[in-house]
């Protein structure tokens, strides 16, 4: 009776309601199968901090989604062909020259395409300031110590967009086949050459016959448009995942804890920042595009193994790997068996990528250093580390000097120098630059600790002179607001490890390993006294101020 009941109530129930809205309807379809409101009620509300050098990052992504949009434009009108046509098109110039399919088309993506030419300006641009941005980005985390736990693997992921963009960039720059991008192809097959042994293997497999071939364009398409994006893009979406799930770092600041996130919500009001700063961002690489001419292919023309541009320079975050190899003496070695071993080229194969994981492995290293098994969501001011700081300075150095040896050749052109005098100078830097840098950067970093202990125990200068009574004229200083004592007080400071007794309380000896005492080594020169200034403690500041008081 009571089912009968219920069951001829529920019309009326539901005509009182009305129907409803469509909108609300599919809603409630889709939270039923792929609970929508369940997953949005979770995170968009999310909090995130607001910093300037955050945005960092979403340049590396509103870049990437640049180059996706207008890569797929691109690819309707590119023919990735290396056949070879007579070209007859709108650019006079080039008319009755032979030329690859990939290059003519290239011609007809900047002349005949309505909006092409723009559009192949903002997709290299793009991809310049994502790789910009990738670095800037991951020199931030470095810098600020926000690779540690629990954020290595994402540091790993971080690095490996950073190569991939490099091989992104060689292989999207090549398919052009124009006069420039053919030599930076050349350069690249002598590479693989000097791999002993294998060498000549490696390039029948990746060129498919001898250079040029006919099959290095079309596999250098497949890579830049299919392959190596799928790759990256599962990456940012790993990123970016891990970025939720760990929280964001943010900087020490009242009411900042390892605990917490003091910042603004994902919706509104850090969706609608995204969102302007995306079309920002697209603004400013557009009026860049319309405004500066970058690879002009028609210049150079087609590209012919019989032939070289002069001045010609790869882009400047390849430029270090030519500037490695001009760095070498052309040396090589005959071995029994007729194997020539090519250490001109051989040599710097083997430091271009350990320069790349010397600073890829860093967070590793520095955790084997402090055994800290903690997790840090609060970003560190790089004074503070002044070991750290130094080292990423003299690494920024190291690859700077190999960049400018790459260019040696436009420099000596343009300021009148001996070329010979340049690579001497620049190999001579290579190993010397960098040790004079860590030590230069790791003092200023001290400098910087001892100014920040001075106001802390002291506070600011006034700029106020005082005369006291018996004829003394001093400046009278301000002791710091309290958000800026913390500012200067909240960061942690490791203590130096330390060796154990020589034997335990039993009179048994202590085995302690070399990889033990050398990392013992390694802490002090981190965290001893010549690593970092101790900051202040409570007991000091208190005696001045109480004390003494603040003059």
């Amino acid at each position: 009776m009571s089912t009968a009941t219920k069951t001829a109530e529920a019309p009326e129930a539901s005509s009182s309601r009305g129907k409803a809205p469509a909108g609300e309807r599919i809603a409630d379809w889709a939270d039923g199968r792929l609970g929508i409101y369940s997953l949005a009620k979770a995170n968009l509300r999310k909090i995130f901090p607001d910093h300037w050098s955050f945005l960092l990052g979403e340049v590396c992504l509103y870049a990437f989604i640049i180059l996706i949009a207008t890569g797929v434009y691109l690819t309707l009108f590119f023919v990735p062909s290396m056949a070879e046509v007579e070209y007859h098109g709108s650019y006079g110039p080039m008319n009755g020259v032979l030329m690859s399919e990939a290059y003519a088309s290239t011609l007809d993506i900047s002349f005949e395409v309505r909006g092409g030419l723009l559009v192949r300006q903002i997709h290299h641009w793009a991809a310049l300031i994502f790789v910009v941005g990738i670095f800037m980005h991951m020199m931030r985390v470095f810098f600020t110590g926000a690779f540690r736990k629990p954020r290595e693997i994402n540091w790993l992921f971080g690095f490996l967009l950073f190569v991939l963009a490099l091989v992104t960039g060689l292989t999207g720059y090549s398919l052009p086949d124009d006069l420039l991008s053919g030599v930076g192809i050349r350069f690249m097959e002598g590479a693989i050459l000097s791999v002993p042994i294998v060498g000549t293997y490696l390039q029948m497999f990746v060129f498919g016959g001898e250079f040029p071939g006919t099959d290095i364009i079309p596999r250098f398409f497949i890579a830049h448009v299919l392959l190596l994006p799928g790759i990256m893009a599962a990456l940012v979406v790993a990123h970016l995942i891990l970025i939720v799930y760990h929280k964001h770092t943010h900087y020490a600041g009242p009411g900042r804890k390892n605990t917490n996130v003091v910042g603004y919500p994902l919706f509104p009001v850090y969706m609608a920042k995204a969102g302007g700063f995306f079309f920002l961002v697209f603004g400013v690489i557009t009026i860049i595009a319309a405004t500066t001419t970058i690879n002009g292919v028609w210049v150079l023309g087609p590209y012919r193994p019989d032939q070289i541009t002069s001045n010609a320079q790869p882009d400047w975050y390849l430029g270090f790997s030519e500037g490695l190899v001009r760095l070498m003496p052309g040396w090589e070695w005959v071995i029994p068996g007729g194997y020539t071993l090519n250490f001109g080229l051989l040599v710097p194969l083997a430091v271009f990528p350990t320069m790349l994981m010397v600073i890829a492995l860093y967070p590793f290293f520095e955790n084997w250093v402090t055994k800290d098994r903690r997790e840090h969501h609060i970003a560190e001011r790089p004074r503070n580390a002044p070991t750290r700081t130094a080292f990423g300075v003299a690494w920024i150095s190291w690859y700077l000097v190999a960049l400018v040896a790459g260019g040696n050749d436009v420099i000596a052109l343009k300021f009148g120098l001996s070329i010979n005098t340049i690579t001497w100078v620049c190999r001579i830097s290579f190993f010397v630059l960098p040790v004079l840098v860590f030590w230069a950067t790791r003092r200023v970093c001290l400098g910087l600790q001892r100014r920040d202990k001075e106001k802390v125990l002291h506070g600011r200068e006034s700029g106020v002179i005082k005369k006291l009574p018996h004829g003394e004229f001093i400046e009278v200083h301000e002791p710091l607001p309290r958000e800026q004592l913390h500012l200067l007080t909240a960061h942690e400071q490791y203590r130096p490890a330390e060796l154990p007794p020589a034997t335990d309380e039993n009179g048994v000896r202590n085995k302690v390993g070399v990889i033990e005492k050398l990392r013992v080594k390694v802490s002090r020169g981190y965290f001893g006294e010549s690593g970092q200034i101790a900051k202040p403690t409570a007991e000091e500041y208190r005696e001045i101020t109480e004390g003494h008081g603040h003059h």
